[in-house]
């Protein structure tokens, strides 16, 4: 087992408290089977969807594009993405730039994903313009939280993919997704509440909580996690409940958020090639007053 920790506590995985992912490579071809999965589960793992060497293609690119910017430890291999001491962000997301190279384009507009998809939907897909490209840095980590929140404003039948550029044990940070936390009663009110709320429209904060742990603890559910390879994708709806590890090494993690979305349904704006993302600058409400509100 690897000791890791998960938003305030330390655990070991897998474990009860986290346990290991499922993958769904075996359903692959059977659409009605993927969406019975994803009803029970509310993710599909994929191991390999997209090409190895493309993803580390790409992986090559951004941390040359890192290094252009000091980001990264001098005279230390490249691909292992060191940190320098006390860190440094490198702005990546966005509808253009370096998420739109030509060598990472291929994996995040993978062919793969849109066929994918395609099946999946009955129907063709289409992708935001906005990617949200990240290099997650030592003691960095992601809250609990539901993606609705961020991008409630367009189709009910938008996907996250979540895409790992390279292999990442889960002690770099990796992607944890609460089981149960779609579609068990004991969420109900959760989902009601904080499920519906929009980050600009209320201007409450986004994570549910810091400490995922809390929520299982709370509603039931399990959290699940995998140590993640080049060419591996998740795929979760927008009523999932999800975070990260915390990455207690001193390399970077590179991964990458898409969406994907049947093509004819409504677009959230905020995301097309035109508009700016979130509209909302100013002071947000902590989610501790609107979840003493809504009682969750």
């Amino acid at each position: 087992m690897t000791t890791i920790r998960f938003g305030y506590r330390e655990l070991e995985f897998p474990s009860q408290d986290i346990g290991e992912l499922r993958d769904s490579n075996d359903l692959l071809g059977d659409v009605t089977a993927l969406h019975q999965r994803m009803a029970e589960d509310g993710y599909l793992f994929l191991r390999g969807l997209i090409a190895r060497d493309t993803v580390l293609e790409a992986r090559h690119v951004i941390f040359e594009h890192m290094d252009a910017q000091n980001a990264l430890t001098p005279d230390t291999p490249l691909l292992e993405g060191v940190m320098p001491k006390g860190g440094r962000r490198v702005p990546m997301m966005g509808r253009d730039g370096i998420a739109h190279h030509p060598a990472v384009l291929p994996v995040i507009e993978s062919p793969a994903l849109f066929d994918f998809f395609a099946g999946y939907f009955a129907e063709p897909a289409l992708t935001f313009q906005y990617k949200w490209l990240r290099a997650v840095g030592n003691e960095a980590y992601t809250g609990a939280h539901m993606d609705f929140v961020y991008m409630g404003q367009g189709s009910s039948r938008l996907h996250t993919v979540w895409i790992p550029f390279g292999d990442i044990p889960v002690e770099q940070g990796t992607l944890a997704m609460c089981v149960g936390s779609h579609s068990m009663e004991s969420f109900a009110r959760v989902r009601q509440t904080y499920g519906q709320m929009d980050v600009d429209r209320d201007q409450i904060e986004g994570w549910f909580t810091k400490d995922p742990m809390e929520i299982v603890e709370k509603y039931g559910g399990q959290w699940l996690t995998s140590n993640f390879e080049a060419g591996d994708v998740m795929i979760f709806g927008m009523h999932t409940m999800h975070a990260s590890t915390t990455n207690l090494t001193n390399r970077y993690r590179l991964s990458c958020d898409v969406r994907f979305q049947p093509a004819n349904d409504p677009v959230d704006q905020r995301w097309s090639a035109e508009a700016v993302g979130h509209y909302n600058s100013g002071p947000m409400r902590p989610i501790s007053e609107a979840r003493a509100e809504w009682n969750v």
